[in-house]
């Protein structure tokens, strides 16, 4: 799943796409480089981030989305927590909503949701952008994160969204600190077992700099062995702003994983 924000205030690209054009030049070239996915972002929701109006977020996402839904085959996805802003998204073309919410956010999400027949990613995050850094706490926070996704499915099939079109995300770095990532990706496997595609966002934050010592623009190695770890424990889809090298490192780590051993037979006797 390749990044396009068209925001001026993400923590990574923040200002350098948040003109149409840009957006969509940006877009064609993460699909040219192995992007099976693109997920268009127009409200950042990095640590602090201020919520964006509902006409600003609009004005800054369809011009995207109706740029690219003819120039590419693969599917779009909208980053947003607003029914409103869903809605006039998938009437654009988009075809998948990622909530960071979970449809918390806006009770009227989940209907626009099951109306569609859109995909749905349903994201775990303690509080709101805006503060969820200033002191998240947990007890087990792997078995929190599982219990409040299993939560969330079963709302989001009472309000008809299809189990085929639900998919997980543990929130990496959404009200969590180091530790919190560290054993959420440790048993990342254990989400798995609840039977729905897991994405993971892994891309360039925080606690790879932490670990590393290193400012946002020299964290692409740390993230290549966050998303190698995070294939081989069982995720789906890896968001990432890196496509052309994470692409390689999510076919070598993929191809590893399901590997059937080979017998020797000169030595099989």
């Amino acid at each position: 799943m390749g990044i396009v924000n068209v925001t001026p205030d993400s923590f990574y690209d923040g200002g350098r796409y948040n003109l149409p054009e840009g957006a969509i030049a940006h877009a064609l070239e993460l699909v040219e480089q192995g992007a099976d996915i693109l997920d268009i972002g127009a409200e950042s929701t990095r640590p602090g981030a201020k919520p964006v109006s509902q006409e600003d977020e609009l004005a800054r996402l369809i011009p995207v989305i109706t740029g690219l839904v003819r120039r590419v085959t693969v599917p779009i996805s909208v980053d947003t927590t607003k029914a409103s802003v869903a809605q006039s998204a998938l009437a654009a073309g988009a075809c998948i909503i990622n909530d960071v919410s979970a449809l918390r956010s806006d009770a009227s999400m989940a209907s626009v949701v099951a109306r569609s027949g859109a995909a749905v990613v349903l994201m775990h995050m303690q509080g709101t952008p805006q503060f969820m850094q200033n002191d998240p706490q947990y007890g087990d926070v792997a078995n929190e994160v599982m219990s409040f996704l299993h939560e969330r499915i079963q709302a989001a099939e009472a309000a008809g969204i299809s189990r085929t079109n639900i998919i997980l995300d543990p929130g990496i770095g959404f009200g969590k600190r180091l530790t919190h990532n560290l054993e959420i990706l440790k048993r990342l496997s254990d989400l798995t077992v609840l039977g729905y595609p897991v994405l993971v966002g892994l891309s360039r934050k925080a606690f790879i700099g932490q670990l590393l010592g290193r400012p946002v623009e020299r964290r692409a190695w740390g993230t290549a062995a966050a998303v190698a770890l995070a294939v081989d424990r069982g995720a789906t889809i890896l968001r990432v702003h890196d496509v052309a090298m994470m692409t390689e490192v999510v076919k070598v780590s993929a191809a590893m994983r399901t590997a059937v051993p080979q017998v020797d037979q000169e030595h099989d006797a």
